[in-house]
């Protein structure tokens, strides 16, 4: 085979990042998978260079020169940024592939732009891929594995790729790790719903956390897993035997159902400092929240019990909540948040609005079905900076009003400083205020500026409205200053996408002539053109 020169670029930052919480953190959103395919690759002889984009870097003077083939890995809202760059690399004559949850999820709309779309990637995909490397085009084949690999490569084994972004971090540095796959609960409206549970090998585990504290004097860890502790006293029994009690720092996103008092114990000892619940709904996923049949006030009360409960062990405590569900209505949902706040007041609540991704939920078919998704640019999509889902119970600007007021009460100083006393370490206090102090503003006055436009610009009004598929300057001139130089290579027609992608793939059958070959093996993978599905979980918000 060729030694061939491969680029690997991990898009964890849309665009160049002021917010100082921004540059705190996204260093730290490195992403797994593109580390384990610098491996594999290495593996078949071929020379990788690899390039984690967090927003403090420039972009084109990071990226890779003279490669054969170039891998991105891809959230839907850096997908703008993915185009561009394959675009490019595709007029120095390289071929592109595109893996990562906009892959996923908009897969029919990234064959246009890419030679290849990467669903389930395991190791015999990306021999496939190395193996072929022709240019697919116009459409891009789709290649997906069956499921999620078996098993990916430890810390020890991505070190070399982990440690150039580790570097770039400002203050916390963390290892990104994960003990399992996929997720046992049903959110219809998440990217893991459909996604069977899956463990990862515990006695890999074992070894990466040994390994990191040859290297740190008290490392960090990220679980990237979807829900972490489904297996718990399996997976911190690995950790109790990898390394001494609190000798690691750990982050992990957990349901509030694993979140035990023993538990909570258990983590506490083994150095767990910050946990991510998901409580959603007042009205909803009980299972989740420990909640059973509890809804409104009643569900608010027991959830703050659990949550002050979590705050007494673990040092940082950040609850997720989704808005524009169909089944809620008026202010309440947003009032019973409030008294949420005030109840935690240790907490840092993460308010995200629903967004249908392409095929990552069934629920999307049904919103399609009912033309209730709009073609908001993919640059917008990363739950915080936009819906595209047409509400059912709220008009436009009752749900922007009713977010926004939420939104403010949350970050003001009244409720910042009680979260402020409350916190007790002195690192979760500041991390808190600097983040309510310039992630928090950013995002209200981006849902501001929405919300007068909604009110006041007829053209704007009227795309929300779906009376026009016009695009409002307003995103055109947002993706230019964020893409910079590259806006130049955005190809034409990568501004739009169709919203109904998903449901008219589902109506049309592929027939014998939409395939095209490829080296794979046999039965083991969906090739398809243009027809198929991955999902990658980061910490927070995406």
């Amino acid at each position: 085979m060729k030694k061939l020169r491969i680029g690997i670029i991990d898009l964890a930052a849309k665009g160049q990042t002021k917010s100082w919480w921004n540059r705190v953190v996204y260093p730290n959103y490195a992403s797994i998978m593109p580390q384990a395919i610098g491996v594999w690759c290495e593996e078949q002889g071929h020379h990788v260079t690899l390039v984690c984009y967090t927003g403090l870097e420039n972009l084109v003077e990071e990226l890779p020169n003279d490669v054969d083939i170039v891998f991105i890995g891809s959230f839907t809202h850096t997908a703008q940024l993915s185009y561009a760059l394959s675009n490019m690399f595709r007029e120095k004559g390289a071929v592109t592939v595109l893996g990562g949850p906009h892959a996923r999820c908009f897969p029919q709309d990234a064959q246009q732009y890419f030679d290849y779309v990467l669903g389930f990637t395991d190791k015999e995909i990306i021999c496939d891929v190395l193996n072929d490397y022709t240019p697919h085009r116009p459409i891009g084949v789709r290649l997906s594995a069956k499921q999620q690999p078996a098993a990916l490569p430890g810390v020890r084994e991505r070190w070399k790729f982990i440690e150039p972004t580790l570097n770039k971090a400002l203050f916390i540095r963390c290892v990104p790790m994960l003990n399992s796959l996929g997720c046992p609960y049903t959110c219809n409206f998440c990217i893991d719903s459909v996604v069977p549970y899956q463990p990862l090998p515990f006695d890999v585990i074992k070894e990466d956390l040994q390994f990191l504290l040859s290297k740190f004097k008290r490392p960090h860890v990220s679980w990237h897993d979807p829900n972490f502790g489904i297996r718990f006293n399996d997976v911190m029994s690995a950790i109790e035997e990898a390394v001494p009690p609190d000798r690691i720092s750990f982050i992990a996103e957990s349901s509030l159902s694993v979140l035990t008092e023993p538990h909570l114990k258990r983590l506490q000892k083994n150095g767990f400092k910050a946990i991510l619940p998901g409580i959603e709904s007042w009205y909803d996923m009980g299972n989740k929240s420990k909640s059973g049949k509890n809804t409104g006030i009643h569900k608010v009360r027991q959830v703050s019990e659990h949550v002050n409960t979590v705050l007494r062990y673990i040092p940082f405590v950040q609850t997720n909540f989704v808005f524009g569900l169909d089944f809620e209505e008026g202010p309440e949902p947003f009032e019973l948040t409030k008294k949420f706040v005030d109840l935690t007041p240790g907490v840092y609540p993460s308010y995200l609005l629903l967004t249908a991704y392409g095929e990552a939920a069934p629920l999307n078919l049904e919103y399609q079905r009912n033309n209730r998704v709009l073609s908001v640019p993919f640059h917008f999509l990363n739950n915080q900076h936009a819906t595209n889902v047409v509400p059912n119970q709220y008009s436009w600007l009752e749900l922007y009003d009713n977010y926004i007021d939420l939104s403010k009460y949350s970050l003001s100083w009244r409720v910042a400083r009680r979260r402020f006393m409350a916190n007790k370490v002195a690192t979760v206090r500041w991390m808190n205020l600097l983040r309510a102090m310039s992630a928090g503003p950013e995002v209200i006055n981006h849902h501001i500026e929405i919300r007068n436009l909604l009110k006041t610009d007829k053209q704007f009004r009227s795309y929300y409205e779906q009376e026009t598929p016009e695009l409002p300057s307003f995103y055109t001139d947002w993706i230019r200053k964020d893409l910079r130089t590259l806006w130049e290579w955005l190809p034409d027609g990568a501004m739009h996408h169709d919203p109904l992608a998903y449901l008219k793939s589902t109506l049309e059958k592929p027939t014998v002539s939409d395939s095209i070959p490829i080296n794979t093996t046999a039965g083991k993978k969906q090739v398809e053109n243009p027809e198929g599905t991955e999902a990658v979980s980061t910490i927070g918000s995406d």
